[in-house]
């Protein structure tokens, strides 16, 4: 049954106990300084804008004047936080190698070490005698010395003295001699790169400001190839840095103009081109740099004006120049075809494409590979993602191979690429399930008869006596309004009784056609410990379901993204699991507009929500296209400023237009002051207009992190504490603060 509900109060904190101290008298009140915005003819009055003048002392005061009252709100919930924070703390091995990948002549891996924030990365050399064994990973453990090891990166020495520290890409050479690394010391995705000699440990005098995520070497090593965004943040430049010369001749390879497409780069799988997307969710364009003729320049394959959304992968088969495309040309989960290089100079219409995986509605096709003898394809089906691989003798034609898949004993599970190199008989994967901690497979390429084997390199280990048969996970559906039935994915306690008594945590998010896959979580397993039961509601925008589902949930049809969520709380309400009474919600970014979105919609079912950096000023972002991204979230959302019915559509359901005189459950919007993708404002914005207008007496707290980004603090503790924060608010909110 759904809950509709006449069981469930009005109100379902009335049901609850009172543990939380009571709140200050007077939360932060922003002055009201209206601004008018008229778009279509329509007049919306924004008492709040000014709360974007982020230089303002005033706003400044403002934003820790919220988290002093955030801190005072939440005092009662300090030494859960602090319970919640050890149980992860205790059950993750700290001092801890990652399982080397070979490039190149060397094997490189990750170290983590007790009490030490951030990563270190090293490297030692490889052995090359011609068989499988050199693809055999060293031996790594934890606590113990690798004979010849290379520290190539300490992040512990590079945040010291730091306010905040993320590495947003790095490169080697071919030669292994040289490393370049990004560096963000904001949290506003803006990274200085450096050049290591990694031969002497000595920094070369090459230092490039302000650049965006993106890098890679050419062939020989002695080209930079780095990404710049422009105001808006929106990547736009391909740039070449010759090393040795001023930072100020580097050169624009490619530079993109429509402020609706986003600009990226890498390389092919064997080397021999420089890639460079350019696209949005519905069309793409992909250009070639021939590192063998870099004097032709760039090559366009198929033009945006043709509009098809595809993937591109150039490599040699049998001699012959070909490209492997992913695409949805009469194909919308996509589909696999085969081109003949030479075929790109013709007209779109006249090219001979040849199919190698057909288009089937129940796949969705998400990108393909290669190595030097096989094709990898990562896919989708029964809304689990996995891996396939086909031999490339053959490919495109008659004899082409079957496609084979390794198998996994679990029903609900993630397969994914692990990344390998071009030459291996062998591809790394990474195997993970909602209670399977990820485990690091070399899956051996089958040929003929032979191969098709799955090397389990490294399960993560988990601390603290956990057995994951302790838990349970199952695929459940809810009906939405339409009758469409929404996947859930359900975790619980295996010995949790189905008495209708337990408390109920569900999270979505449900848009950019993102997967909300199933993966090993620690920090979640503090709230099952104390009784709660896990919902991941897989709402349409995501790409669970295939392409179909996605765009079931964006620009027209985005409040079916909502309303999918309410349905999987009202199933959640009637399962006999929980008491209607006790769910609380949770969603980040995308996915705080969502928890904006519901908690309009339907306040009374919720006992609290946490908004993580949440989108819930979406329609005032989007009419600015000089704001951060915006532009380019026209294709998910549609354009209001050129659109009338999108315009209408969109303020009939973004969150802080629709505030409303009801009574609001307990909310907190978690944010950062530095973040570029979700400008704190929003949620500033947000729960001022909340605070206004709720009829409730509940409170609602705005936690903002003055030194953070969209991820929040930078390290690992403090990622952990932020989890903790916020696991803490719900289980205090729907009373599931005690372990069973």
């Amino acid at each position: 049954m759904t809950t509709s509900d006449a069981a469930a109060p009005t109100n379902v904190s009335e049901s609850l106990p009172a543990n939380t101290p009571a709140a200050p008298a007077a939360p932060p009140v922003a002055k009201k300084v209206p601004v008018e915005r008229t778009h279509h003819g329509d007049t919306f009055v924004d008492n709040y804008e000014w709360l974007r003048e982020k230089e303002n002392a005033e706003v400044v005061a403002h934003l820790n004047a919220e988290q002093a009252y955030t801190d005072a709100v939440t005092a009662g919930q300090e030494q859960l936080r602090t319970d919640i924070f050890n149980e992860i703390k205790n059950r993750t091995q700290e001092t801890d190698l990652s399982v080397p990948s070979r490039k190149d002549d060397w094997w490189y891996y990750g170290r983590m070490v007790e009490d030490q924030a951030y990563g270190i990365q090293c490297r030692v050399r490889a052995e090359s005698n011609g068989t499988l064994d050199d693809w055999t990973p060293p031996l790594v453990e934890p606590g113990v010395d690798v004979p010849g090891e290379q520290i190539i990166l300490d992040g512990n020495v590079e945040a010291e003295g730091q306010p905040f520290f993320s590495i947003g890409g790095a490169a080697v050479t071919h030669d292994g001699n040289l490393y370049a690394y990004a560096v963000d010391n904001a949290g506003d995705e803006l990274f200085t790169i450096r050049i290591k000699d990694l031969r002497t440990g000595e920094l070369l005098p090459d230092t490039i400001e302000n650049a965006f995520y993106g890098l890679a070497f050419s062939p020989d090593g002695s080209t930079l190839y780095y990404m710049l965004a422009d105001d808006s943040w929106r990547p736009h430049q391909v740039k070449t840095h010759i090393l040795g010369t001023p930072v100020d001749t580097d050169k624009v390879l490619y530079q993109e103009d429509d402020v609706a497409m986003w600009t990226g780069f890498d390389l092919s799988a064997d080397r021999r081109h420089l890639m460079i997307s350019i696209g949005c969710s519905e069309f793409s364009e992909t250009r070639l740099l021939d590192f063998a003729a870099p004097e032709k320049g760039l090559q366009v394959l198929i033009p945006r004006s043709a509009e098809i959304l595809y993937d591109a992968e150039p490599f040699l088969l049998d001699g012959v120049e070909k490209v492997l495309l992913t695409h949805d040309r009469d194909a919308v989960n996509s589909m696999i075809s085969l081109v003949d290089a030479a075929e790109f100079s013709k007209p779109v219409d006249q090219q001979v494409w040849e199919t190698v995986v057909p288009h089937d509605p129940a796949v969705r096709i998400n990108g393909a590979s290669v190595t030097a003898t096989h094709m990898v394809v990562s896919l989708r089906k029964n809304t689990i993602e996995s891996v396939q691989v086909t031999e490339l003798e053959g490919l495109g034609t008659a004899a082409q191979a079957a496609a084979v898949e390794p198998a996994f004993d679990e029903e609900l599970y993630t397969a994914s690429m692990g990344g390998s190199e071009y030459e291996s008989p062998v591809i790394r994967l990474v195997y993970t399930s909602d209670f399977t901690p990820p485990r690091v497979y070399d899956y051996v390429l089958p040929v003929g008869d032979a191969g098709g084997e799955l090397l389990l390199r490294k399960e993560t280990p988990v601390l603290g006596g956990y057995r994951s048969e302790d838990y349970v996970a199952t695929r459940e559906w809810a009906t939405a309004a339409d009758g469409t039935k929404v996947p859930l994915s359900v975790l619980r306690r295996a010995d949790l009784p189905r008495d209708s008594a337990n408390a109920g945590v569900i999270y979505g998010y449900g848009s950019y056609e993102m997967s909300m896959d199933p993966g090993f979580g620690v920090p979640r397993l503090s709230l099952l410990d104390r009784g709660v039961v896990f919902v991941i509601a897989h709402v349409r925008g995501g790409g669970e379901m295939g392409r179909p589902w996605y765009d079931d949930g964006k620009k027209l049809n985005k409040k079916n993204t909502f309303t999918d969520f309410v349905a999987a709380t009202d199933w959640l309400a009637g399962s006999g699991w929980v008491n209607p009474a006790r769910i609380a919600a949770l969603g980040g970014s995308a996915g705080g507009l969502l928890m904006g979105a519901v908690a309009n919609l339907a306040p009374e079912k919720y006992a609290a929500i946490v908004a993580q950096v949440p989108f819930v000023d979406a329609l005032t972002t989007i009419l600015d296209p000089e704001l951060p991204l915006s532009a380019l979230e026209w294709e998910e959302w549609g354009n209001p400023i050129t659109d009338p019915a999108v315009y209408k559509y969109m303020k009939e359901y973004t969150p802080y237009e629709n505030v409303r005189a009801v009574a609001y459950p307990k909310i907190a919007a978690v944010t950062s002051f530095n973040d570029t993708r979700v400008l704190y404002v929003e949620p500033a914005k947000w729960v001022q207009e909340l605070r206004a207008v709720s009829t409730g007496t509940e409170p609602i707290v705005m936690k903002i992190e003055m030194d953070g980004g969209h991820g929040g603090a930078s390290g690992r503790y403090e990622g952990w504490k932020t989890r903790a924060w916020d696991y803490a608010f719900l289980a205090d909110a729907i009373g599931a603060t005690e372990l069973r």
